[in-house]
């Protein structure tokens, strides 16, 4: 057995912060001490490895709910691994990923699941689970939901874009929550009207308006309102429990705050580039260069307040959850297969490395507090899909994943700065963050220290995750 003791530093939970000494036996979390107690003393003598924290904040390793690595798109692939990816992950002081395993129409269901784990198996650098993207609603998809409940797939999504690719229309969005109801999974969504958005698509092309700001502007915030709602009241008929991903609209976060002021399960994901970048600065950039920032939802207008907006909402605690939709596309030969038609851009921003960071320059700002950024980037996420409190706190019993952040410390972001993802260009290139992760513990391993990685591949393992725990 090894005992590793974090003395020193200030543990924040979701709930408060504390001067508390944390030990550490083996993977697991064992005891947390107040200081001066007989018992730490002891400890400071004997245990295999003490780690100073003086002046920092210890809190809940990250957990990224949702992540797309080496998910094929639009003739590519994202350009993260699973190993590149948990180990840019690590860097950032995210202990856990959630990713989508992905099925198109005529796979089955369960050989979906078998492939994304063979592609994760024994090279990822931090413990990883899965979601089940239900590509095509038939009656054998649904039967095998079940099968994969019992494999630790708990949630399931299900799009209102891409018609021909994974779009799903009403009908079988209703059969896919009724089955989701009764397993007791939560259903998410990305909610935007692909109908009507490929419909502009055309008509923007039709004009010539091929540059990337094009992507942004035919997908306007209307049809995500409408989606989301529209998603919202399907999920009422059938009582699933819905969590509507990357919402980027103010518009469709007054959806769901309106459902969840009348007692709905409904629960928002939203990510850093929609709370620090903007249609006009960055998918606006000159030429081809916001490529770079073309996803889906697509960035929104800064002078239609949606970035402010997004904060507010965070505030209230209708945004439950921080994400990054990690999914990266290199600019050459990836993002460059749109030039001259932006619908051929591949849909993707990289940030996994950089999500702890940004919404900790949120605290700094003033927007959030200490606790609420636990809270959003790693206790509801593990309550929202199963995982806690093995995951997303530091306690006794649970894994751990322990993150050493130095509010004295300084990370700047960019290609030559603090990248790790396997990316040529960085979404938030410039960006400076008041703070920085100075030690990662991965179920009691050092896998980041002061810069430097410790960790390798196999490190991470698959969670089988449980019910969520957050419905009200």
């Amino acid at each position: 057995m090894t005992t590793t003791l974090i003395a020193g530093g200030t543990v924040v939970s979701a709930i408060g912060r504390q001067l508390l000494d944390v030990l550490v036996e083996d993977e697991r979390v064992v005891a947390l001490l107040e200081p001066g107690s007989q018992r730490l003393g002891d400890l400071r003598s004997t245990a295999d490895v003490v780690i100073d924290a003086t002046g920092t904040y210890v809190i809940p390793g990250g957990v990224d709910a949702h992540t797309h690595m080496q998910m094929p798109f639009g003739g590519t692939t994202a350009s993260d691994t699973f190993e590149t990816g948990t180990r840019a992950a690590a860097f950032g002081g995210t202990t856990t990923i959630v990713d989508f395993a992905i099925q198109t129409p005529g796979e089955r269901l369960q050989d979906t699941f078998a492939l994304w784990q063979d592609k994760a198996a024994g090279v990822c650098a931090i413990d990883y689970g899965f979601h089940q993207i239900v590509g095509d609603v038939n009656d054998e998809s649904l039967a095998a939901m079940g099968e994969l409940m019992a494999e630790g797939v708990t949630s399931f999504k299900l799009f209102m874009a891409y018609p021909g690719v994974y779009y799903s229309d009403d009908g079988k969005i209703l059969r896919a929550m009724r089955r989701a109801a009764g397993l007791g999974a939560m259903m998410m969504m990305h909610a935007e009207n692909g109908i009507a958005i490929d419909e502009i698509v055309k008509e923007h092309l039709a004009r010539g308006e091929t540059d990337p700001i094009y992507h942004g502007i035919s997908r306007p915030w209307q049809l995500e309102e409408e989606a989301t709602h529209r998603a919202i009241m399907l999920a009422e008929v059938t009582g699933a429990p819905l969590y509507v991903v990357h919402v980027s609209a103010k518009q469709a976060l007054e959806q769901i705050a309106w459902a969840r002021g009348n007692g709905a399960n409904v629960f928002a994901e939203t990510c850093p580039q929609y709370l620090y970048l903007s249609l006009e600065e960055q998918l606006g950039a000159p030429g081809f260069e916001g490529a770079k920032w073309v996803a889906s939802t697509p960035l929104r207008s800064r002078a239609e307040g949606h970035q402010d907006a997004l904060w507010r909402f965070i505030r209230t605690g209708d945004v439950s959850g921080i994400a990054t939709d990690h999914c990266p596309f290199c600019m050459k030969d990836q993002k460059e297969m749109g030039l001259g038609d932006f619908s051929k851009i591949p849909n993707g921003i990289g940030g996994v490395e950089h999500r702890m960071d940004l919404m900790y320059q949120g605290v700094v700002d003033g927007r959030i507090t200490m606790e609420r950024w636990v809270e959003l980037c790693c206790t509801t996420p593990a309550r929202m899909f199963g995982m806690y409190p093995r995951k997303g706190a530091i306690t006794p019993g649970g894994d751990a994943d322990i993150v050493i952040y130095d509010p004295a410390g300084h990370t700047s972001i960019g290609i030559n700065a603090t990248h790790h993802m396997n990316l040529d260009h960085s979404a938030y290139e410039g960006f400076e963050v008041d703070g920085a992760v100075r030690t990662v513990l991965s179920r009691g391993k050092v896998v980041v220290d002061h810069g430097h990685y410790l960790g390798r591949p196999g490190d991470g393992r698959y969670v089988a995750r449980g019910l969520a725990q957050t419905l009200v």
